[in-house]
């Protein structure tokens, strides 16, 4: 039976350094981080998820603004309101509530975003400090930066002399979660619907992590006993008998995975709980960043040392 690796647990350690830095940079800085976030529509789905946020943010001690924008928006009038909180110097963390009510156009709006503002750590500047093994002075996409979080709860900061494989080749999680399995020095198969054999390939991996938004596509047969599983997928499934009318499922089959892998993510409660703390965490770093003053780590061992 595998290790359970409980995001709850981890992203709450994660929310409690986020809080002791912010307090840290208020008492020494007199600065407070700043975190707007713009919401276009009315999606329900999204609404909740930005309340979420929003939520945790004041839970850290920060100043959170939330920009409700109606589905009638323009273009130039969003684009526009960027640029405004670009040049807030109260504002450290930017961040556009994706996806955006057609016919808006997100890709204009993020690279508007100023790159020490973009909190979502979308924008090409940040993704290119990524790719170049910059992760210290870059902000790094949320989802990827938690996924590894967990990654290195189970194996420590050093991956050398493993093999990771990432399903899923996307610009928001397969890409990032590749560079950064490789800057931790394992060895990186990037594979995807065209990918040959793909169990075999799986089959491999002494940590497999799963990006496909496919519900239960990974079955207990293509992971090797004793990997390390990320499932990163959140779908919804009809439910069980006497569960209600729907349920929540990752990418992997999670029942059976867990009879075979030596540590696995629950969906929910694994890596979905890890977004939001690392928006958290850039923020903060964001803040950090327009001192001068060295930002905290975002490494899962310093904080876990510093707060166990």
């Amino acid at each position: 039976m595998a290790h359970l690796i409980d995001g709850k647990e981890v992203s709450a350690l994660v929310v409690m350094a986020v809080t002791e830095a912010a307090g840290a940079l208020e008492r020494t800085a007199g600065i407070r981080p700043g975190l707007a976030v713009v919401i276009v529509g009315d999606d329900p789905a999204s609404h909740a998820y930005v309340n979420s946020k929003t939520r945790m943010a004041k839970q850290c001690g920060f100043n959170s603004i939330q920009h409700s924008l109606p589905a009638e928006t323009t273009q130039q009038e969003l684009e526009k309101l960027v640029v405004e909180l670009n040049a807030d110097p109260a504002i450290h963390g930017i961040l556009v509530q994706l996806p955006l009510p057609k016919p808006l156009n997100p890709e204009p709006v993020i690279r508007l975003i100023s790159p020490e503002k973009d909190v979502d750590g979308l924008h090409v500047v940040n993704a290119g400090k990524m790719a170049t093994g910059d992760l210290s002075t870059g902000l790094i996409s949320c989802t990827p930066a938690g996924a590894m979080m967990l990654v290195k709860r189970v194996h420590g900061d050093d991956l050398c002399g493993l093999n990771a494989v990432v399903i899923g080749r996307s610009n928001l999680f397969g890409k990032p979660m590749g560079l950064l399995l490789l800057a931790a020095n394992a060895t990186v198969t990037m594979a995807h619907s065209k990918t040959r054999d793909l169990p075999d390939v799986c089959r491999r991996a002494d940590i497999l992590v799963a990006a496909v938004g496919r519900p239960q596509m990974v079955k207990s047969d293509w992971v090797k006993p004793g990997a390390t599983v990320i499932d990163v997928g959140i779908n919804r499934i009809n439910a069980l008998e006497g569960e209600g009318k729907t349920r929540l499922v990752g990418d992997v089959d999670f029942r059976a995975a867990k009879e075979v892998a030596g540590a696995i993510t629950p969906v929910p409660g694994g890596v979905g709980p890890m977004t939001i703390a690392m928006l958290m965490a850039n923020t903060v770093r964001a803040a950090f960043f327009s001192t001068g003053i060295a930002a905290p780590s975002l490494e899962c061992s310093s904080m876990c040392r510093q707060l166990s």
